[in-house]
Order: structure tokens, then sequence, then C-alpha cells
């Protein structure tokens, strides 16, 4: 592992006097740390190796960044890194994504091992997926690991191109690695403590208020010390604690349910958190503030020639995801098809369609094989109620 300014500028070095593609990944510590930045960086490139970089050793990856950044990065995944991987100064202008190929190819089963086992027919062990890289030192079975996750990158993007090439999806692809660079990040959710596993059971809004307190507090504290929250106090000793609204310190203390290696050193802490729920005048609604349209499961109800028209739709997607052999998740997102269904077009036409599927951030290559499809589906979906209107009088 390199982990001095030395070593790193002559791996630089190396890696600008190597061919062709670089082979990017990175290895962060999901589950152990709070935050989600990358404790290491592999990179392999065609006459040059692979290097495997510590990056809070190294710091500064602006040497990295010059040499490499104008040419194409092969990474498995690439949305799951790139944050990380920018974080520190690297930013590539162009990628090629194994995990979207092998989806964009029609392959069963998308994870690394599997695609390099099919296509390259190489076991690729993934024993470490999981591992806390950010303790040290790595231990050198896992160095071994995270090389091998880079090593068969470019001759797994090489066979990639020619399947696509083969199944005229080359266009596809270029789109679609387009706009995994370009998405950007998701906003921060209006009320993030209702992720608390549970909480959807909770009916009172004094309990709400402290579960609310409780998850601020744990998120506050596993910021500043870098631990995944869980690993201070998990979410069900924090329900035990909501559900059961203890009167006092010594009442959370004796609480036997209230588990976790922070539960008891923290006991102050999370006792506040409890007080400020117990006495606090905002209490929270029992439903969460509406920040998308409502659940698909509920249009029924809630607007049937939407519900209609999202079901047709939904088919003719699916069926054109069968005949390509792309999934439909990728042909277009559900949740731009969702948003289209359930305010259409006032006009239905391909043309209206492809303009609002645009609006959402539909790819051109969707817009051109669903947009007809969705038009249809929305008069067919309109003219059968109708239809059945005319029946029923």
């Amino acid at each position: 592992m390199i982990d001095t300014r030395e070593a790193y500028l002559a791996a630089v070095d190396a890696i600008a006097a190597g061919t062709g593609p670089v082979a990017v990944d990175a290895e962060r510590a999901s589950g152990f740390r709070y935050s989600q930045r990358a404790y290491l960086i592999q990179i392999y490139r065609r006459d040059a190796g692979t290097f495997l970089f510590d990056p809070p050793a190294v710091g500064s990856f602006d040497e990295l960044q010059d040499v490499i950044r104008n040419e194409e990065w092969v990474l498995h995944a690439a949305s799951q890194d790139l944050a990380c991987l920018r974080e520190v100064g690297l930013d590539p202008v162009r990628i090629f994504d194994t995990e979207l190929a092998a989806r964009l190819l029609g392959l069963p089963r998308v994870g690394l091992g599997t695609v390099v086992e099919q296509l390259l027919g190489i076991h690729l062990a993934k024993e470490h997926s999981a591992a806390d890289w950010s303790s040290r030192p790595l231990p050198q079975a896992w160095l071994v690991y995270a090389a091998l996750d880079v090593e068969l990158l470019v001759d797994l993007r090489d066979v990639m191109v020619e399947r696509l090439v083969e199944a005229g999806k080359s266009e596809i692809a270029a789109q679609e690695f387009d706009a995994t660079l370009a998405k950007e990040a998701k906003p921060a959710r209006l009320e993030p403590w209702r992720r608390l596993s549970g909480i959807h059971a909770v009916r009172g809004p004094r309990n709400l208020a402290v579960a609310r307190e409780l998850w601020l507090e744990r998120d506050a504290f596993a910021q500043e010390i870098d631990t995944a929250p869980g690993r201070l106090v998990p979410d069900s000793s924090l329900m035990h604690v909501v559900r059961a609204l203890p009167a006092t310190k010594r009442d959370l203390a004796n609480l036997k349910e209230f588990t976790g290696r922070a539960s008891r050193s923290e006991i102050d802490r999370w006792w506040a958190a409890v007080e400020r729920g117990l006495t606090t005048t905002d209490l929270p609604p029992l439903r969460a503030a509406r920040e998308a349209i409502p659940l698909p499961k509920l249009w029924g109800d809630r607007n049937p020639d939407a519900d209609r028209r999202l079901k047709k739709a939904r088919a003719a997607v699916l069926e054109l995801s069968e005949a390509i052999a792309i999934p439909v998740e990728n042909i277009l997102t559900p949740e731009i098809l969702r948003r289209v269904a359930w305010t259409p077009p006032e006009q239905i036409s391909a043309e209206t369609v492809a303009a609002a599927l645009a609006e959402w951030g539909a790819r051109p290559w969707q817009i051109e094989r669903t947009a007809q499809l969705i038009a249809q589906a929305f008069v067919d979906a309109d003219q059968n109620d109708e239809n059945a209107s005319d029946e029923a009088s």
C-alpha cells in the first residue's frame, strides 16, 4: 500500500507511462464509519501495473488527477464510488461502467465477481467486500482482494465493448455513462429521522418527538467521532426508548432493551435528548411531509386515471424490456414514468410525452424507444375508462 508522498509520486509517474484506459476502484468503511470517504483507492493501467493508495496518508491527489483526468476510467458501479473519489480530487470526464454495461447487455447478475466469471472465465473471490477499510494496518489478504478488483476491469471492459457493438447498444451505453457522470447528489431528506427502522408503527406525536431528538443526537455524535450511528446505539434500541418513554434518567438506564456500545457510556447524552422530546412544544405530525407523489399502491383511490395510465405504460415498457434484453428500470427510471403518469401532458402524443420525459431527465435513447409506447398506453387507458363509463350508463 502506497502511504508516502515519495511513493505516491513515483506511482503517478508509472501510471503516466502506462497505456490505455485506467481501472479505478475505491474502498470505504460503510457500516463502520459515519463518513463515506475512501480509505483505499486502487488504480490499474496496462504497462504500469496495480497501485493501492492510502488516501489519508497520501493527502492531495492533484498530480494523479492531472495524469489520468482525460483518460477513460473503468469502474464497476461507478455511481457508488464517484462521490468519494471526487472528495479527494479525482474526477473523470469519461467513464466505462462495467456494472451498467452488464445490465445493458442483459446479464442476469451484475456483481463484479459474477460478471468476471461469466465473461472472462475467472473466479473472483469477494470475501472482504464488507471489511472495515479504515483499520490499519490492512491485512495482506485484503490488499490482494482490493488489487483483484481492478486488475481485470480493463480486460472486462474490452469484452463488453465488443458485445455492446454486436448488440447495437454502444450509443445507449455512452449515454448512460455520461448520465452517471452528470447525475447530481440527491437532496437531503426533509425529515431524515423518519428513516428509523420501525418508526412507521409509532402513532403518538410525543413518541415521535422523542424519536426525532434521539436520532438527531445520535447522528450528531456519530458524525463528530466518524462512527456509523448504528454501531453506537442500534435503531431497535432507540425504538424501545421511543415506545417506553422513560420518565427519568434512571428509568432509561434500567431499560434492558436499551443496548449498544454507547448506550450507557453516553447516558447523559441520550437522556438529554429524551428530555427534549418529552418537553418540546414542537411536536412532529404523524405523517411525514410529502416529498414525492403518492405510492402507486394508493393511486387507485386517489387518482384512478393516473393508476390506469401507469399500469398500461408499465406493461408496455416491460414488453420492450423483454424484447431488447435490458432491465425495465434501465429502460426508464420508474420515478420518471410515475411522474409522467401522475401529471401527463394536456394533449397526449408521442411528441408531448417525449418532452415530458426529457423534462424529468430521461436520456435521448430512452425517449426514442419509449415515448410512443407510453403515449399509446395513456391513450388506451383513457379509452378503456371511457368505454367502461359508456357501458355503465
